[in-house]
Formats: structure tokens, C-alpha cells, sequence
């Protein structure tokens, strides 16, 4: 019997001590395992928010590249439209000279028997009219303010005229034509604006 208790007795001890055995090993277990799943928790928020930081990124890059290029398209667009201003402003004085020099002959001086003067003026008035038409067909296009408002964009006050049979700040008189080059005013008409008298 004295057999049998100390055998039960360690037993009883071995088995309380692989128990504990088991539970610390359980425990030894359990902890690696759930630190590296913690580990590779945060790792992976980091990878999101990085994710999440280079979406936006990449976002904004995209939207200023489409700003770029509609930026330079714009400006292509532009170039391609107003490129020929400054020549443009250059013929519209030859175009004046034309003007000019036709209103000059008068119909008296046309109806004498002088065929030179009758031709050349024919030919004038051709190259005139040609000039016209291949400035509206550029987009050049002469302005014609008379009876219209005053607009500072687009012309210049050079006089003031009595309102006579006119509003008062309407456009008289023009004494140098204007031009507009797609809708762009590229030389202000020199205009004289209708103004109340006083008595």
C-alpha cells in the first residue's frame, strides 16, 4: 500500500508538473505567435497608408500634367491665332494708305478724260477691297463703332463732338479705323464721342 501511495503520489506530482510543463509551453507558444501577428498588423497599416499617400500623390500628379497640357494647348491655340499680330498691325497701315488715297480722288477727277488716273484708281480700289478680304479671311476684322457706345478696349477718344441728332456718349466720328484679330482688339480706333452743349 505504501507501494501504492507514493507511486499515486508521483503520479500525481508528474502529471502537475507536465501540466505546468504544457501550460508554460502553451503560453511560450501563444506569444510569438501573436507578436508576429501584431508585427504584420502594423506593418500592413504602414503599407496602407502608403498606398494611400502614393494614390494621392499620383493623383495630383495626374490632375497637374492635365493642367500642363491644357496649358500648352491653350497656348498653341493662341500662337496659332494672334502669331501673325504684329504683321497684321503693320498692314492695317498699308491698308489706311489705301483708304486714304482713293477717298482722296474725286469723282470729277474720274469722269475728266484722263484714263490713267481712272485705272490706276480702279486698281487701287481692287487691292483695297482684295486687302479687305484676306484680312477677314485671317480673322482681321475693322471695327465699326459710329452710333455705337464707347468701349475703352476697344477705342480712343481723341475729340468730343457736339450731340447733335445723337446720344450723348455714342460714337460720332472715327478718324482711324480700328481692328479686332479674332475677337482681340489689336489697334483702337481713334473715335470722337457725342457730348451735350451747354447753353
Amino acid at each position: 500500500m505504501a507501494i501504492r501511495g507514493s507511486v499515486s503520489l508521483f503520479s500525481t506530482a508528474v502529471h502537475q508538473k507536465n501540466t505546468g510543463e504544457d501550460s508554460v509551453t502553451e503560453d511560450s507558444q501563444e506569444d510569438p505567435h501573436t507578436g508576429t501577428i501584431r508585427a504584420l498588423e502594423q506593418r500592413a497599416n504602414k503599407l496602407e497608408e502608403q498606398v494611400r499617400d502614393l494614390s494621392e500623390r499620383c493623383r495630383l500628379a495626374v490632375a497637374d500634367s492635365e493642367n500642363v497640357r491644357k496649358k500648352t494647348q491653350k497656348f498653341v491655340e493662341d500662337a496659332k491665332l494672334f502669331g501673325i499680330q504684329s504683321f497684321c498691325r503693320d498692314l492695317v497701315e498699308v491698308a489706311d494708305i489705301l483708304e486714304k488715297t482713293t477717298e482722296n480722288v474725286s469723282e470729277q477727277d474720274l469722269v475728266d478724260q484722263n484714263p490713267t488716273l481712272k485705272m490706276l484708281f480702279e486698281g487701287l480700289s481692287l487691292v483695297e477691297s482684295k486687302l479687305q478680304y484676306v484680312f477677314n479671311k485671317h480673322g482681321l476684322q475693322k471695327m465699326t463703332p459710329v452710333g455705337g457706345r464707347y468701349d475703352p478696349y476697344d477705342h480712343e477718344i481723341v475729340c468730343h463732338v457736339p450731340a447733335e441728332n445723337v446720344q450723348p456718349g455714342t460714337i460720332a466720328v472715327v478718324s482711324l479705323d480700328g481692328y479686332k484679330l479674332h475677337g482681340r482688339t489689336i489697334r483702337h480706333a481713334h473715335v470722337g464721342v457725342a457730348v451735350e452743349t451747354q447753353e
